[in-house]
Parts: structure tokens; C-alpha cells; sequence
């Protein structure tokens, strides 16, 4: 999955950016405080999307 379309997803869901690291991102759900980090991949594996969206306690 694209990376940029994945963040719209994330952002649309009510996350959002908390903070720029090095080489990866860290994105909130304010609902529940969960953080995550995103990688700054152009690309990042569906398998990984599933995870941060399970990390984030998205659907």
C-alpha cells in the first residue's frame, strides 16, 4: 500500500501526527491514546498496515 495513502486512511479515522523521528513517524488515536509508529516507506506491506490498524484498535 502507498504510504501516502495510508496516512489519509489513518488521518480520516481521527489519528494524527504526534511526531517526526528519524526514520519513522508516530501517529495517535486520540480515542484511546495508542501510539504507533509509521515508517517513512514509500511502500509499507498490508500485513504491516494491519498491525499498526490493530496497534491503533482501528477496524
Amino acid at each position: 500500500m502507498k504510504r501516502q495513502e495510508f496516512i489519509r486512511e489513518l488521518e480520516k479515522s481521527g489519528c494524527y501526527l504526534k511526531r517526526r523521528g528519524k526514520r519513522h513517524d508516530i501517529y495517535v488515536n486520540p480515542k484511546n491514546g495508542k501510539k504507533v509508529p509509521v515508517p517513512r516507506h514509500t511502500e509499507i506491506k498490508n500485513t504491516l498496515c494491519e498491525v499498526i490498524r490493530k496497534q491503533l484498535e482501528l477496524k
